[in-house]
């Protein structure tokens, strides 16, 4: 039986990204279902991931990945540094304008015209 970092470099290869080895190396100190909980994803979404078999947005889930396990973090004009999951999640939260919090009502204002928010309006 392999574990989850030999799982990944059978599945991706030479291919493998540093965010999907740092994704299997959290699943080994820890457990799949740890590391999904984590992410506030599936299990079953990590596994599709580490055997590079996931069909959806996998720029989203390395952005959670780089956030959550790798703490890289963005500028934010409004929260200063944050970890780019944290980020990933005031994005979709501004897809909807909700008046009933003043923080984020600030919030949606300020993810609405940055750039990473338009960016991914693109996508």
């Amino acid at each position: 039986m392999s574990g989850p970092v030999e799982i990944a470099k059978t599945a991706w290869g030479e291919d493998l990204p540093d965010w999907v080895l740092a994704l299997a190396e959290a699943c080994a100190r820890t457990s799949q279902n740890r590391v999904a909980e984590d992410l506030g994803r599936s299990a079953s979404l990590v596994s599709n991931v580490l055997r590079r078999k996931y069909p959806g947005n996998m720029a989203a889930i390395e952005e959670r990945v780089r956030g959550v396990f790798m703490s890289v973090v963005i500028s934010c004009p409004v929260l200063g540094e944050l970890p780019t999951d944290r980020c990933q999640m005031w994005r979709q939260r501004a897809q909807h304008l909700q008046t009933h919090n003043t923080h984020r009502v600030r919030m949606y204002r300020a993810c609405r015209s940055c750039p990473r928010y338009l960016e991914e309006e693109q996508l």
